[in-house]
């Protein structure tokens, strides 16, 4: 189950109360306040973690509570401070406050920790009241409580290339043919009713150039408004440097001018927003082993006067596979260099 959105609330520990008490021991006259602190509340942590890639654990436990502080003792014992708790989210969780819709923390790296939540202060005992003139008070606090909110967990999956299209289109055939993935592929629309990663390797050692493709469900006109299975899943595609239109050229898809194809497809894109109609784009011309000469021609003088590349493939024969890897591992590639360059300079 792939669950890509999440509402949890969480509770921070209080702090313990200090304690009243005074020293009563055999040859200890005027013993004094020894009333000890209370110890602090356990905080909130959440931590990314590459072994997580869904948040189907926070849809069915949605609330989280860290321990809190032990109350203070006599003998100036301080409280035990409460444990806190750890929640792994995946890389790419995006958390917003669900109240406010602040921005809390994005996760965009392995292992990163924040504390989401902080634990009360625990309060001051007796003995912390203590002065020259003040020799047995009989105050103390109470701990202070920890911090609470309601929060919104947005996952984006984190990936070099998003591949594009109407339903049908042969994506989930071109991520199995091209990395490791196995995601489910029948003959009928809708087949891919989640997103999909793969790993691809182009070329070999030293010289291998990896990337991280993600293969989404696919669109059709009117998703923006909802039709089909809408855009809920166009958020994940909005990290990648580079968009993979898949276009069917075959006689099957009932679609006669493939260039519109393009062109729905684009608006779709647009409609969402997120700049995902302004990214770089390679086309691909899909199922060449059943191509429509008319619909092939059509997209090539199309992808000709829009200045895109076009390649010509066949995932089932392996036709303009290793050209499109290539292709997609260049551009990938050289995006990498621009945006180190520009994070350096």
């Amino acid at each position: 189950m792939f669950i890509d959105e999440a509402r949890i609330r969480i509770k921070a520990g209080d702090g313990g109360n200090g304690c009243v008490a005074f020293r009563r021991e055999k040859f200890v006259p005027r013993g004094g306040p020894s009333g000890g602190d209370g110890g602090h509340g356990g905080d909130v942590i959440m931590e990314s973690s590459e072994r997580h890639n869904t948040l189907v654990h926070f849809r069915f436990n949605p609330e989280y509570n860290a321990q809190r502080g032990r109350h203070g003792e006599g003998s100036n014992k301080t409280g035990k401070e409460g444990e806190s708790i750890v929640l792994k989210v995946p890389v790419g969780t995006i958390v917003y406050d669900e109240l406010t819709g602040e921005l809390v923390h994005d996760f965009s790296r392995p292992d990163e920790r924040v504390v989401v939540a902080h634990g009360g202060r625990g309060g001051r005992g007796n003995a912390r009241f203590a002065t020259s003139v003040h020799q047995a008070p009989r105050e103390h606090e109470e701990g202070h409580p920890g911090e609470e909110s309601a929060l919104r967990l947005e996952l984006k999956l984190l990936a070099d290339v998003g591949l594009v299209g109407y339903p049908n289109a042969g994506k989930s055939t071109l991520i199995s043919r091209i990395s490791a993935a196995r995601p489910k592929i029948a003959d009928y629309p809708f087949t891919t009713l989640q997103p999909n990663l793969g790993v691809v390797m182009a070329g070999d050692p030293p010289k291998e150039i990896s990337f991280v493709v993600a293969d989404i469900p696919g669109l059709i006109e009117g998703a923006s408004q909802g039709a089909g299975l809408g855009t809920q899943f166009l958020r994940h595609i909005e990290r990648t440097r580079l968009l993979v239109h898949l276009v069917d050229v075959s006689g099957a898809s009932g679609r006669p001018d493939p260039a519109q194809d393009y062109e729905v497809i684009t608006r779709e894109l647009a409609s969402f927003g997120a700049g995902l109609d302004s990214k770089p784009t390679i086309v691909v011309a899909s199922k060449m082993d059943a191509a429509n000469p008319d619909k092939l021609a059509m997209l090539k003088k199309f992808c000709k006067r829009k200045k895109l590349d076009l390649f010509p493939i066949s995932a089932v024969t392996g036709e303009g596979i290793e050209a499109l890897k290539w292709a997609i591992a260049e551009r990938v590639e050289k995006m990498r260099r621009e945006a180190s360059a520009e994070a350096s300079g």
